[in-house]
């Protein structure tokens, strides 16, 4: 468990989504641990291991010695990393692998292109945009129309599923939604405001059924506000996930910023054993 004065240097030093405390134990239901200047999250069996050290500066040692130790003290069933590089003692064990990137818009960098706001504002004509902080039924139902329309990731799946049990419950989070002339919603995002120097761009969707065209978009210029409004001049816009998803955050002016990779391991207690020896040959 970490402490309050612990979560606050953690959001002071945070540079990637899983770094905001709230965020993510709302989402994985697990307990946050501080191993020297790495984030973990423990529940009954499993373990994810954030290898973005809060120092910022990586190793591959200084990460496969922290991954060792999470590994001999919780002994999890299941673990999951995430980091700009797979300690190579574990990568041999991972039964699923992703690499993706990070990207990011620097406001103080980027302006936005006139044909952007040109789109933006000919949708804030027929549309309304507004801020809160619960998931409806709406909500669900536009999630529920875009899982059965795209093949996502499963962990991006179950990010959509999860928004119900973390956006009305974080007192940091905000939903913008986009409404028609008849209240009804087209489009949302959800943006997270925990951590220090940046806004958090979660997820976001629109509807196919009651279409607006540039909904998004004009989502996208209200986060850009909410996140100037805090005082914030980077926003997080998450992992290029697929081509479509890269094209529109390239649009706004998102760069590439820094590496994802993600590995599981499944085993049992017997395997955790055996896990540790090989680790332990290898150091």
């Amino acid at each position: 468990m970490i402490t309050p004065e612990e979560e606050q240097y953690i959001l002071e030093r945070a540079y990637v989504p899983e770094h905001i405390v709230s965020l993510m134990v709302l989402i994985s239901k697990g307990e946050p641990f501080l191993i020297e200047d790495y984030l973990s999250f423990v529940k009954d069996n499993w373990l994810i291991l954030v290898g973005y050290p809060l120092d910022g500066n990586f190793s591959q040692e200084r990460c496969e010695r922290i991954l060792n130790q999470a590994v001999k003290t919780f002994r999890p069933e299941y673990l999951w990393f995430i980091g700009q590089e797979i300690p190579s003692s574990f990568s041999i064990f991972c039964t699923e692998r992703e690499t993706d990137q990070y990207y990011r818009l620097d406001l103080e960098k980027t302006e936005v292109r006139p044909s952007l706001q040109r789109m933006a504002d000919k949708a804030s004509k027929e549309l309304t945009i507004e801020r809160g902080h619960s998931i409806s039924k709406e909500h669900e139902a536009l999630i529920l129309e875009l899982l059965k329309r795209e093949k996502l990731p499963p962990r991006v799946r179950e990010l959509y599923r999860s928004m119900s049990d973390y956006a009305p419950h974080s007192s940091s989070t905000f939903v913008l939604n986009a409404r028609d002339k008849n209240g009804k919603l087209c489009a949302f995002y959800v943006v997270e405001l925990g951590a220090k120097s940046f806004s958090t761009y979660v997820l976001g969707t629109y509807s196919k059924k009651n279409y607006r065209p540039h909904a998004s978009d004009l989502l996208f210029l209200e986060m850009i506000k909410l996140t100037r409004e805090h005082g914030k001049r980077i926003i997080n816009l998450g992992l290029g996930v697929n081509e479509g998803i890269r094209r529109f955050k390239e649009k706004w002016g998102g760069v590439p910023f820094l590496k994802y990779e993600f590995c599981e391991c499944s085993y049992r207690t017997t395997r955790t054993v055996s896990l540790i020896k090989a680790i332990e040959e290898r150091l």
